[in-house]
């Protein structure tokens, strides 16, 4: 298998393990996304919030590349969900991409007292055959059990912040038990855990890069992971993880790196 590896949604539909983040790509994007879809990337991971989406449609129409290969995700911002402007949310987000659908639809944080609400509006959308599956990015556990008191549909994806140095075990192991695919943002700890002197022995023991031994490590825990990278040889390098493999033991001492410490934290957000 290679970068073309899927995983099975809990609704059947299908989606790519590595994909490109654009977080903070800026006038990058464009690029950044050619050279990703060039090197046989498929899915690209943006949001309302980045403000690039309309750079990532771009993107993807010049590719040439047929739409119906690539699997695009973007998610609902904070304000949206606060002003209750879901359903015009969504739309901008469908006219700033320029697609017909969208194919992982999230909501991007959980606002207090709204995310219930909005959870009504993603299975408005999924039932209008405008998106393909719906999410949500940064629940803890607590936040889905929430959801799901409300709720019978069990959320496709859980996006949140993941790496070595946060492994967040418990909830992937729960989101496990539900039937929710895991995804990671910040795979690398904001280039954090490319320092870490452990990986950069394992990676020098494969002769490979800390990042090629992190997006492994990823791939060999059923985390679908979305590396950011504007730089063409960095976006190539990071998904050339599928000829070679990570040992048990190696698994187990990146985990092992495990500090527990958040960026940011989902019980306690102001933007």
């Amino acid at each position: 298998m290679g970068i073309e590896e899927t995983v099975t949604l809990n609704n059947g539909v299908k989606m790519p393990r590595i994909g490109l983040g654009v977080y903070k790509s800026g006038n990058d994007t464009l690029q950044a996304v050619k050279w990703a879809l060039e090197a046989g990337y498929r899915m690209i991971d943006t949001a309302a919030y980045y403000q690039n989406e309309a750079l990532v449609g771009q993107a993807i129409r010049e590719s040439g590349i047929p739409r119906e290969q690539i699997f695009i995700t973007t998610k609902m911002w904070n304000t949206a969900q606060r002003d209750n402007k879901q359903e015009q949310a969504f739309k901008e987000s469908l006219q700033l991409l320029d697609i017909s659908y969208i194919d992982l639809y999230l909501i991007h944080w959980p606002v207090p007292g709204k995310f219930t609400d909005t959870w009504k509006y993603m299975e408005d959308f999924y039932a209008s055959g405008k998106v393909r599956a719906v999410g949500v990015s940064n629940f803890l556990v607590h936040h889905i059990e929430e959801l799901l008191t409300s709720s019978g549909t069990i959320p496709a994806v859980n996006q949140f912040e993941c790496h070595p140095f946060l492994t967040r075990n418990e909830l992937r192991s729960y989101c496990a038990s539900k039937g929710i695919v895991v995804e990671a943002w910040s795979p690398l700890g904001r280039g954090a855990v490319l320092e870490s002197r452990t990986l950069q022995e394992i990676a020098k023991k494969h002769r490979r890069t800390p990042a090629q031994i992190t997006i492994r490590w990823d791939y060999q825990n059923s985390i679908i992971t979305i590396p950011k990278s504007v730089n063409q040889q960095r976006i190539t390098e990071n998904a050339s993880i599928f000829d070679f493999s990570l040992s048990d033991d190696e698994v187990e001492t990146i985990s092992d790196l495990d500090t527990g410490i958040t960026n940011q934290d989902p019980d306690n957000f102001t933007f």
